[in-house]
């Protein structure tokens, strides 16, 4: 029924491969919106086990499954909400050459990774395969989210805004975080990824979103490509 999706962008949906990094508060929304929304293959990697603790904010576990991998956990709630989506779960922490051929065969990748370590590496891994990246974040009462597509629009990466020297203590398990707030960047995430696939409006390219929970004041921060960034700078449209 929408003029900019119809079914050829329905269509997109059902075929796109989706890459997720991170099955947590980020991801557990971005994932559940993309298979509610008809995309059809869903690829997603996280080596950790579901935590009492991640129950306020990881809305794709539940009480029951306390103990489980998250991957399994999240796929079993991704099936209750649609049982045609194809889902592969991975329990492990995606680097190196895995990464590089998941990356490569994905349409759409999504950062909702907690560290900076693997920011760079799946940013890394997106600017040598020019495939699209969905990033997001979130600490405190706070979330941001940018789309980065390499070798298209002269688009910066994730490098071209952060150093990779940024403190890696700045994740919500030492900081702690407001649970909407997740559910906010992660569903914001699902809609650029869903624009992406479909190829409409104008995506966050060359923009930070950010949000302040505390005062819901929402503003957006534009940005270029770094000539000089060691990841991206000598990538050409």
């Amino acid at each position: 029924m929408l003029p900019a999706c119809d079914i050829a962008g329905q269509n997109k949906l059902l075929s796109a491969r989706i890459l997720i990094v991170g099955a947590g508060g980020l991801g557990s929304p971005a994932a559940m919106y993309l298979a509610a929304g008809g995309v059809g293959h869903i690829t997603i990697y996280d080596n950790d086990d579901v935590d009492l603790s991640n129950l306020q904010r990881q809305i794709a576990h539940h009480t029951a499954d306390v103990g489980t991998d998250k991957v399994i956990s999240t796929r079993n709630t991704l099936f209750q909400l649609n049982p045609e989506v194809a889902v592969k779960a991975n329990k492990q922490r995606l680097t190196d050459d895995t990464l590089d051929k998941e990356v490569e065969n994905a349409d759409v990748v999504l950062d909702c990774s907690d560290n900076f370590t693997t920011r760079f590496a799946v940013n890394k891994a997106c600017v040598n395969a020019k495939k699209p990246l969905v990033s997001g974040a979130a600490i405190r009462f706070e979330g941001q989210v940018s789309v980065y597509t390499p070798g298209r629009n002269d688009s910066p990466c994730y490098n071209c805004l952060y150093k990779n020297t940024d403190d890696e203590n700045l994740n919500c398990a030492t900081n702690g975080v407001i649970a909407p707030i997740t559910g906010i960047i992660g569903s914001i995430q699902a809609l650029e990824t869903m624009k992406l696939i479909i190829d409409t409006g104008e995506t966050l390219t060359g923009r930070l979103l950010l949000i302040d929970g505390l005062t819901m004041n929402i503003r957006t921060m534009r940005f270029k490509k770094n000539p000089g960034c060691p990841t991206c700078g000598n990538l050409e449209d």
